[in-house]
């Protein structure tokens, strides 16, 4: 494999997910020669649309439906030509109080519904205060915590200063998050609501002395100051274009059909030298030299590039389930409206000692007796995903992300080929369990007359998108704060790996998680820090 001037590059970024195509703008914004080399046929990762049912117009975010930490910052810097849309709805929670079929409704435009909601539900002020008293703490936190993840990593110390709330500190970065909500909620389906967002794609219980749910938690709480889940116009894949526009027109290249086999990067030094990144593309296999190399890929992905042992493989624990409606279903809860309902986050089983006995099962490689899940609507709030044949049957899309779903129930399909069914059928029946009518009358029907509806357990985004264990964040989340001093540009911008010239600019990153774009704009800032320095 020989190189040549046209192989040589300042950076490679190995992966086009949107955190590849981030670092790519930045970079070759700033004058960098920028080549990304993505496995798949074209970009985006998880961040992408796709029609999903053979002659249903239709175009569905697979894999990764909403964006709340993609800062306003990177959007400005960039120039994306990118709408996401607030919901309205924040959640609506069915359940059954006295034997009547009731719910939980959080309308974040309407405060005074909400609170009607909360003392329909449980008879009294005292949830819905909490209730208040508690976000406007976790505001407060994400008010004064967001900004720092666009910035140079802050250790501890720092980082506690800037929150400058010690109760709100100890609750979420020192104890484990159950004691905070068991302190602060004595309803369990108020409980289980909180909660909920410490366990999306994080597989753990509210007592973790780990504080993994925590951590969780956190980033879904902090998105732009606000914590709001936003809805992309579009769908995901407006959100990949956007990008790979603003990459492209910066002058970087971007080559897809190229699977990275072999990095080769120097343990020790200064960075200084050169970095070289083995390919295989259509036509053989080749070579492209770099300064640095940018991975947007998981760490036991760029250990195993590097020839270095990944180490315990991270575990994915989430059933994605994408669904085309003939119609929206009717609730047993005849007071809500389905296009209230489904508009914003409608949590099924999480209550949350429903939550912990679900993770006990799992845990116990069990497949949880009433699977936890929550859904939404994309097309309530952005009916631009349908084609005007599709808008004018009425049709609705319904995206459904099971909780407490782990690697390990789903195993060799050789020797367990029902286990995906299996997991499919129970969270449906948690959903019809809710419902006036069972959610496969209201399936619309693809060209070849089979019902709208996919299915996707960690071993599939492992195999589809390179999630390691179809882990949505690479391996755990991490606090956003250095534990002691740190040395060196990547270092302090929380993108460091053992190799002085190869970065980290995915999920896996300090500051990682979903579509956020975060890690590729730190490793960005830090490759550009480290060229002002010489």
């Amino acid at each position: 494999m020989n190189t040549n001037a046209s192989s040589r590059y300042d950076v490679v970024i190995v992966g086009g997910g949107h955190n590849g195509l981030v670092a790519a703008a930045y970079l070759a914004r700033a004058g960098q020669r920028v080549l990304v080399l993505e496995r798949l046929p074209r970009v985006g990762g998880a961040a992408v649309s796709t029609r999903a049912f053979p002659g249903v117009d239709a175009r569905l975010s697979r894999y990764s439906y909403l964006v709340s930490l993609l800062p306003r910052k990177v959007v400005r810097d960039l120039g994306l030509r990118l709408d996401l849309r607030r919901r309205r709805i924040a959640s609506y929670t069915p359940t059954v109080r006295d034997g009547k079929p009731t719910g939980l409704l959080v309308d974040a435009g309407d405060p005074g519904r909400t609170g009607e909601s909360f003392r329909a539900l449980t008879g009294a002020d005292r949830e819905w205060q909490a209730w208040q008293r508690f976000y406007e703490m976790t505001g407060q936190l994400a008010r004064r915590v967001f900004p720092t993840l666009t910035e140079p990593l802050p250790d501890r110390a720092e980082l506690r200063r800037r929150v400058a709330d010690d109760d709100a500190w100890t609750a979420l970065f020192e104890r484990p998050l159950g004691e905070t909500v068991e302190r602060t909620f004595t309803d369990d389906l108020v409980r289980g609501v909180v909660l909920t967002d410490a366990l999306i794609g994080t597989f753990t219980h509210a007592h973790d002395p780990a504080l993994r749910q925590n951590r969780c938690f956190l980033y879904h709480v902090i998105g732009n100051g606000t914590g709001d889940w936003d809805v992309p116009v579009g769908g995901m894949g407006a959100v990949t274009a956007a990008l790979a526009e603003a990459a492209l027109a910066a002058g970087a290249r971007i080559r897809t059909d190229c699977e990275v086999t072999a990095i080769a990067a120097d343990t020790d030094g200064d960075g200084r030298g050169d970095a070289e990144v083995a390919f295989r593309h259509r036509d053989g296999e080749a070579m492209a030299v770099a300064r640095r190399v940018l991975v947007n890929a998981a760490p036991a992905t760029l250990a195993r590039l590097l020839g270095e042992d990944p180490g315990p493989a991270p575990e994915g624990a989430q059933l994605k389930v994408n669904m085309v409606l003939r119609r929206l279903p009717r609730l047993r809860d005849t007071a809500a409206d389905p296009r209230e309902a489904f508009a914003g986050t409608f949590h099924i089983a999480e209550g949350y000692r429903q939550l912990e006995t679900a993770y006990a099962e799992a845990q116990a490689g069990r497949l949880p007796s009433a699977p936890p899940s929550e859904i939404y609507c994309h097309t309530l709030t952005d009916p631009s995903i349908l084609g005007p044949e599709a808008v004018r049957q009425g049709l609705q899309t319904l995206t459904l992300f099971g909780l407490h779903m782990p690697a390990r129930l789903f195993g060799d399909p050789a020797t367990d080929p029902t286990a995906k069914e299996r997991a499919l059928a129970a969270s449906l029946a948690q959903l019809d369990a809710v419902l006036a009518e069972p959610i496969a009358d209201c399936l619309a029907t693809d060209a070849d007359g089979r019902p709208c509806i996919e299915a996707r357990t960690p071993p599939e985004l492992e195999r589809e998108i390179g999630l390691p264990g179809g882990h949505i964040f690479h391996r755990d989340l991490a606090f956003p704060f250095a534990d002691g001093e740190v040395a060196g540009a990547a270092a302090r911008w929380g993108v460091a790996t053992g190799r002085p010239n190869v970065l980290l600019c995915g999920a896996g990153a300090v500051r990682g998680g979903g579509v956020s774009g975060i890690p590729g704009h730190n490793a960005a800032q830090a490759v550009l820090a480290d060229l002002a320095r010489r």
